[in-house]
């Protein structure tokens, strides 16, 4: 009870901070629109610098560190991964990467500080340790989006990969604290808004659209952070290894051009752009899924820590966004969440946290079959292009402590 009442807390406070930080950069960006090119790169740099000396093991979403701490069996092992000192890390550089424009999001770091706490929280009861990391984990997920069904599925399909009956109540408990905090402090709320989009039956072909393209794209950025990950052959692959600093700092580089170039919209989150497309406030321009795909990717293979949810719902909206021209009797605001969940289940492979998590964040009921369609469509595309889900394959690395400190 203690540990997810803190996971609450946490979890609210890193998004006020994390919307605090996103508002600070902006400021700078409106003042000086060239601070990027001096900030983006610095601040990359000194983040793979404290990772490297300062919080091991917290790069990335930390959502691979959650599922490999559970696989250890000594507290001694897991402790590597989810600790305080990682938690505490976690959230600083994750604040870290906003403040300087990083295509990264809260989401995924609140789970790994998640599965930090309740570990903490547990360290009396070794025996249960694996139980309450799953369940810190699926709390930091429904905190994060205030979405408690994802919190459960999302244990259930991603993390632990089975259902655990003995653990249910754990998961089930942890979720309604950190949850309840959740809603003392900021009020019932959707992530995305309320959306009223139905999708008529005769535009369905775009559930095949959205689930092919979302799924195949999906694929490819999950693809390239695994790659990355293992090494890159030859020269480069050696480079990236003995240099993994100056390769965070050319990465700012690219991330700040690629922010220069589409008008600061592809910097941060990417929450605001995803909230216009679903509601159809302002328009997406066709430039911002492929430019946000490509800020996401360089941001995620910099080795620097922040998630991949936010900007990965995102980039899915942007596709949406892409897609709705060629299915003009549908409603807008349909084919954006179309587009969001094919992206985000090709990413996780997930299909089903996928269309639970974006159908909870709209509280849209209306379009659960399509949603759920169009992940399996995008999770069964994603595997032509990358076979195993890029946390779970990331989470290999961790399992062996030479891997884990090479990048």
């Amino acid at each position: 009870m203690a540990g997810a009442f803190v996971v609450g807390l946490v979890a609210v406070g890193l998004a006020e901070a994390a919307d605090e930080a996103q508002d600070i950069f902006g400021l700078i960006q409106t003042n000086w629109p060239y601070a990027a090119f001096a900030m983006t790169p610095f601040g990359f740099a000194l983040s793979a610098w404290l990772v490297q000396r300062v919080f091991p093991n917290t790069q990335g979403s930390g959502i691979p560190q959650a599922i490999a701490a559970r696989t250890f069996n000594t507290p001694e092992e897991r402790r590597r991964l989810v600790s305080l000192r990682a938690a505490i890390g976690k959230v600083l550089l994750t604040l870290l990467g906003l403040l300087v424009g990083a295509s990264v999001g809260r989401e995924g770091p609140t789970v790994q500080v998640g599965a930090s706490v309740m570990f903490e929280a547990g360290r009396l009861t070794p025996r249960r340790q694996s139980g309450l990391i799953l369940a810190g984990a699926a709390a930091g997920v429904a905190a994060a989006f205030n979405t408690p069904l994802a919190g459960i599925v999302f244990a259930i399909e991603e993390v632990s990969r089975s259902f655990e009956a003995r653990t249910s109540a754990l998961i089930i408990g942890a979720i309604i604290l950190s949850g309840m905090i959740s809603l003392a402090l900021l009020g019932d709320y959707s992530y995305f808004g309320s959306t009223g989009a139905g999708l008529p039956i005769r535009d369905w072909t775009a559930v095949l659209a959205c689930g092919v393209a979302g799924g195949l794209f999906g694929g490819l950025f999950s693809r390239s952070l695994i790659v990355v990950a293992e090494g890159l052959p030859g020269r480069i692959g050696q480079a990236i290894k003995d240099h993994p600093i100056a390769f965070a700092a050319a990465c700012g580089l690219l991330v700040a051009a690629i922010g220069f170039v589409s008008h600061g919209q592809t910097f941060g989150t990417g929450y605001t752009e995803a909230r216009n497309a679903v509601h159809g406030d302002i328009p997406v321009c066709w430039q911002y899924a492929p430019l946000k795909f490509l800020a996401t990717t360089i941001s995620a293979i910099s080795g620097i820590p922040g998630g991949i949810f936010s900007p990965s719902l995102s980039v899915g909206a942007g596709l949406g966004s892409n897609l709705a021209p060629y299915f003009p009797s549908a409603p807008l605001g349909a084919i954006v969440l179309l587009g969001m969940v094919g992206y985000f289940s090709g990413v996780v492979q997930a299909p089903i946290t996928a269309f639970v998590i974006v159908s909870e964040m709209t509280s849209d009921h209306h379009m659960l079959l399509p949603l759920m369609a169009t992940a399996l469509i995008a999770s069964a595309s994603s595997r032509a292009v990358c076979r195993e889900g890029v946390y779970h394959a990331l989470a290999k690395r961790y399992l062996n402590p030479a891997a884990s400190s090479s990048h």
